[in-house]
């Protein structure tokens, strides 16, 4: 089964988005090659967010946000929306020539 580069977005990259990565990078290594990213990057993880995902037995200290921009249009395979903000936003993070890159999904936290 092929590797699927997966994208999980937020707003500031600092808490959802962080903890979805590590926990796919914990439990998911062997289907998925995870990435994350944000609308409008934080400046750090916070450490409440490293302690919490600490307790999951789940390393995510050397995570640190990062802007959309910094990935090429049509990098990854799935892109899930977990900003609240329209999949418009994120649109170009996902295979180029579609509606919507197969298997985003959108969900207001």
């Amino acid at each position: 089964m092929p590797i699927e580069r997966v994208l999980f977005v937020c707003l500031g990259n600092a808490c959802r988005s962080q903890m979805a990565e590590g926990f796919a990078r914990t439990y998911g290594k062997d289907v998925m090659a995870p990435e994350s990213a944000g609308l409008a990057p934080a400046m750090a993880v916070p450490q409440e967010t490293q302690e919490i995902m600490a307790e999951k037995n789940i390393d995510i200290s050397t995570q640190c946000p990062k802007p959309l921009s910094l990935f090429p249009p049509g990098h990854f395979d799935l892109v899930i929306n977990m900003s609240g903000y329209p999949i418009s936003a994120i649109r170009s993070a996902g295979r180029p020539n579609s509606t919507a890159p197969r298997g985003t999904t959108s969900s207001s936290w």
